[in-house]
């Protein structure tokens, strides 16, 4: 039997699809046109640690129980991961030599990273930290680039809570003792340092380029203001866009910075996602230096998107393109290439579909009740997916309290916006409105497929056993909603 692919996972964090251009991303835009990419996928949560339990699992966070981030909250038992759900790590790591680099969000009570038992090698955040105390040096951020913003902690009672914003600064440490310099350093040096006896699995979770946008040069200084032409919706709150938002982190934080603003700050991302650029390109040269390119199945992908002032938003949290729409290729092993060349799919696709997809291609045996499908019949015979629709959930940042559900079918979606006894509904057409000016919603001949998608996402979140329910009067409630500041 033929040795099996080395396999190589590259996640970003809070990267917007439409940054990855051949401008600003020359190695992901090179990796991107090697690979097959899905064009319309969509992460499960716009949240770090209930995102990356999905992707690593399979399953909806309704399914595994990780459903934000576990804040010191009396509800950060909901941050976890429910006990014997199979990971990638678990399926991969007994026949794959595998090393976990940077950013560890699997959220289990007892922490993957820190089990004796593990044969994956671990360098993750607290790694850094030692890394950067040895050598005397200050990790990026710091209280300039935070700010206090409302959070709803439980449903009963709202609390002040620091969160980034989108302050900017030159970190002058460096790009070594940056977040992801070191990261990309050390997935070099695992790569020099793996068993040959085995193939090579390398989990590489870049910070970059999530806050705090304290960025090292020449990235900080590389894109000018004048270079930057904004999407139409910056700094725009569309004129039946949900109130709701402006209740937690997004709006509370997104409005306080105007058009002109982002102007100022969309420069300084850039540069960040040009130094996650040039990390990519030091992981793909050293494989190439190793030989081991051709036969490495690489995945790129991002846990989220960011809003950056669209619907004027910040931070992902919410349900927009921008927060859900994640990129994601395949470069397969040479050995898979003449059969499934690089190219599109235009099938609707999860987060959910990666580890099962990974099995089709790897030949493992998928775990049992998974919520994601195969895309490998798409990618190697323009098969249609049997599903038609992916669903999206976001429960609280580090708190329960603020709630959004989201079905993506076809070409519209449908977005329910929760916080305590209100809702707002929001419809888009997100082919013929990529930026969601429209909201189709408040119009009386969408309530037939407003009715269809409420109808698809109340089952949903049925059968995954959802903690919240979608009432059965849910347009009703919308329609009163209406009808009252129409007055």
């Amino acid at each position: 039997m033929s040795r099996k692919p080395n396999v190589v996972i590259l996640m970003a964090d809070q990267l917007r699809k439409d940054v990855i251009t051949e401008r600003y991303t020359p190695h992901l835009y090179a990796l991107q046109q090697q690979s097959v990419s899905m064009e319309r996928a969509y992460c499960a949560s716009p949240l770090c640690v209930p995102a990356r339990g999905a992707f690593f699992t399979g399953t909806y966070p309704n399914c595994n129980g990780s459903l934000m981030n576990p804040g010191k909250t009396p509800d950060r038992e909901h941050g976890f991961m429910q006990p014997g759900i199979a990971n990638l790590y678990q399926l991969l790591e007994r026949e794959w030599d595998s090393w976990h680099v940077g950013k560890q969000h699997l959220k289990l009570a007892e922490p993957l990273d820190q089990d004796p038992e593990s044969p994956t090698k671990w360098n993750t955040d607290a790694d850094y930290k030692r890394f950067l105390q040895q050598h005397g040096k200050r990790s990026p951020g710091g209280s300039a680039f935070r700010g206090m913003t409302p959070e709803l902690v439980a449903g009963k009672y709202t609390r002040m809570k620091p969160y980034s914003i989108p302050a900017t600064g030159c970190y002058e440490e460096g790009f070594e003792f940056s977040f992801d310099g070191y990261i990309a350093n050390a997935a070099v040096e695992a790569i020099r340092s793996r068993d040959q006896g085995k193939p090579f699995l390398l989990n590489a979770m870049f910070i970059a380029p999530h806050p705090p946008f304290d960025v090292p040069e020449p990235w900080f200084s590389m894109v000018k203001d004048a270079e930057v032409e904004l999407p139409e919706n910056v700094g725009v709150w569309c004129k039946h866009q949900s109130p709701l938002q402006l209740h937690h982190l997004p709006g509370a934080i997104g409005t306080r910075y105007s058009r002109d603003d982002w102007q100022h700050i969309w420069p300084v991302y850039l540069g960040l996602v040009g130094m996650l650029d040039h990390c990519v390109g030091l992981i793909v040269e050293e494989l190439k230096t190793q030989g081991l390119y051709d036969d490495t199945l690489i995945v790129f992908t991002s846990d989220h998107g960011e809003m950056l002032g669209s619907h004027c938003l910040w931070q992902k949290n919410c349900m927009y393109e921008e927060a859900t729409r994640i990129p994601l290729t395949f470069k397969l092993p040479s050995s898979m290439q003449d059969i499934i060349p690089a190219g599109t799919v235009s099938e609707l696709v999860s987060a959910v579909d990666v580890l099962p997809t990974l099995c089709g291609i790897l030949g493992i045996e998928p775990p049992e009740r998974l919520s994601g499908v195969s895309l490998l019949p798409s990618i190697q015979h323009g098969t249609r997916l049997e599903r038609d629709s992916v669903y999206i959930q976001y429960d609280g940042n580090q708190a329960r309290g603020h709630f959004q559900r989201c079905v993506v079918h076809q070409e519209h979606k449908l977005i329910v916006d929760f916080y305590k006894d209100e809702l707002y509904l929001e419809l888009y057409n997100v082919i013929r409105d990529p930026q969601e000016m429209d909201n189709l919603a408040v119009r009386e001949d969408a309530s037939p497929l407003v009715a269809e998608l409420l109808d698809r996402l109340r089952g949903h979140m049925q059968d995954t056993n959802d903690l919240i329910s979608l009432p059965d009067d849910a347009w009703e409630h919308f329609a009163e909603r209406l009808s009252v500041f129409q007055i």
